[in-house]
């Protein structure tokens, strides 16, 4: 049982690593509390925003990874929550929100490792403060060791001494073994041993390139650039404690200065800066992709877009299902706002309707009603009906006006109700984008380790830097090596080097009846023939053989 915790920010991109199904064989939300949201962006976004409101705090997440030994045999869910849940109590995380996912991974061997990811917000909501988590390397060990003896599990020899390391690589170091499928330890256990075997800076210097390394100057005074851009100090590189910086820099210094020499004095050119050495490195690796690209590859990402293209599909279906209840809602409501406001024109007219009545049933007929007319009493009569009318009309215009105003509150209420599902919506969109980004960026790295590794075939490490380009299998040209090259032999025998622009094809069997024979060793044995082509020169002493 190894866990690893950590304190950070950056939550979407934590929810982009976290949801990757390239990356895993199986991706599971095992269990999510205290957000609104059901799925990692959304959380991770809500307690984003808690911390920012209440806190100060940058980190206001805790992650902890568990991984459990894959020989004594595989964690039920219920043993992974045993042990979150004595994490988190032993922490102070106990009750704070919280998610669970639960990973299976194809390691480099081919086997699957499950192991679980737990993230905590930091955010106390009660006291508006951010959890201090201190010593949590040593809390986390003594959970271990008691889930251990709990469940019959065996530990590493170093939590029992609480001086385990849990094997964790750091960013770069983890994005050069994506690239290049070589580790850390492979690359410095190659550069040690080229360091040990050289007796020269130029031996060494062309050892390095031969394994895919340019030397260069930058920050620090001599930098390893590899052919995939990456960049290694060399002294720490170089796995010897006895080695140190003064004498990486006084060996190398003589052939290959960082800086040009004092004005007036002659000496070696400075080595590249390591923007020069990356741009080269940039160059070098434009051809080789050219030859990269397969119908493996393809496939591959044939079979991912598929995959995507069924998330993709889901989440359509359900923005189409939320548009549609949206516009049903909508309807629904400007339907009962309707007949809300068809039944109080309905009751107004009831109202007027019968003041009428009464109006015409209590009004004076025959010698009375002549009376009312000539005495005045029907004008004051009609005009107290008049104004009895107006005062009638504005409690009806009155309370029409509040009731469009609460129907016009309703829809706008169910607006903004609206809104914020359509922007739910568009942030899931969103982080399913952000996945996918990252789903195809780890197929594209995959691809490339694949491809570096086919490359590499025929090669101790990394391609040189100093071969001609050409797909794995291709055949060898001598006439490329001999002009590249001059072997020890022809140099000792004064061997004049042909014209480079000729690209003749070498003459092998010449060369090596020379080198087993050379002019100065006195021929012995006369039973041999003569030479069966006298009219060709040696070219090494230009006499005839």
């Amino acid at each position: 049982m190894i866990a690893f915790g950590s304190q950070r920010g950056g939550g979407a991109d934590l929810a982009t690593h976290l949801s990757n199904a390239e990356d895993n064989e199986y991706v599971e939300l095992a269990d999510l509390r205290g957000s609104v949201a059901e799925d990692l962006h959304g959380a991770f976004a809500e307690w984003e925003a808690q911390a920012h409101a209440m806190t100060k705090a940058e980190k206001y997440l805790y992650s902890l990874s568990i991984n459990p030994d894959p020989a004594q045999g595989r964690l039920t869910p219920d043993q992974y929550m045993d042990y979150i849940a004595r994490a988190e109590e032993r922490l102070g995380l106990a009750g704070q929100p919280r998610a669970v996912v639960c990973h299976i991974k194809q390691q480099r061997d081919g086997n699957l490792r499950e192991h679980y990811h737990v993230v905590w917000s930091r955010t106390d909501v009660q006291d508006l403060k951010a959890i201090p988590i201190a010593f949590d390397r040593p809390k986390l060990m003594m959970v271990a060791r008691e889930f251990a003896r709990d469940h019959g599990l065996s530990l590493p020899d170093g939590y029992q001494t609480g001086r385990a390391k849990a094997d964790q690589l750091s960013l770069y170091d983890k994005a050069q073994l994506d690239q290049t499928g070589l580790s850390k330890e492979e690359r410095m256990e190659l550069i040690t041993e080229l360091w040990r075997q050289s007796d020269s800076a130029k031996a060494f210097v062309g050892a390095l390139e031969d394994n895919g390394y340019i030397l260069a100057t930058g920050k620090r005074p001599y930098v390893l650039v590899d052919i995939y851009g990456h960049t290694n100090a060399l002294p720490r590189m170089i796995d010897d404690k006895s080695v140190r910086t003064k004498d990486i820099v006084a060996f190398l210094e003589k052939d290959f200065p960082t800086e040009p020499p004092p004005e007036g004095k002659e000496g070696p050119d400075p080595i590249i800066s390591v923007e020069e050495a990356k741009e080269l490195a940039a160059r070098h690796r434009a051809e080789r992709e050219q030859l990269r690209k397969t119908e493996a590859q393809a496939e591959q990402l044939e079979i991912l877009e598929a995959s995507q293209a069924k998330r993709r599909e889901k989440l359509e279906r359900e923005h189409a299902s939320v548009r549609q209840r949206q516009d049903d809602e909508k309807r629904a409501l400007a339907r009962e706002n309707a007949e809300r406001v068809q039944a109080m024109t309905a009751n107004h007219a009831g109202q007027d309707f019968e003041v009428q009545f009464r109006r015409a049933q209590n009004a004076p007929t025959g010698l009375a009603g002549f009376l009312a007319k000539v005495s005045g009493v029907a004008y004051v009569r009609g005009r107290l009906q008049a104004r009895e009318d107006r005062k009638r009309e504005e409690l009806q215009a009155e309370e029409r006006r509040r009731l469009e105003q609460q129907n016009e509150d309703k829809r706008r209420e169910q607006e903004r109700v609206h809104q914020l599902v359509q922007i739910e919506q568009r942030r899931k969109e969103h982080a399913q984008q952000l996945t996918f980004a990252r789903e195809r960026r780890s197929l594209e790295t995959a691809q490339q380790r694949q491809h570096a590794m086919r490359m590499r075939r025929g090669h101790d490490h990394m391609p040189a830097m100093n071969l001609t380009l050409g797909p794995p299998g291709r055949k060898a040209a001598p006439y490329k090596a001999k002009n590249r090259y001059t072997s020890t032999t022809a140099k000792e025998l004064n061997v004049k080097a042909r014209p480079r622009d000729k690209q003749e094809p070498a003459h092998m069997r010449e060369d090596f009846s020379f080198a087993a024979d050379p002019p100065s060793r006195k021929h012995t044995d006369t039973s041999k023939g003569p030479d069966q082509n006298p009219s060709r020169k040696d070219e090494r002493g230009g006499k005839k053989r």
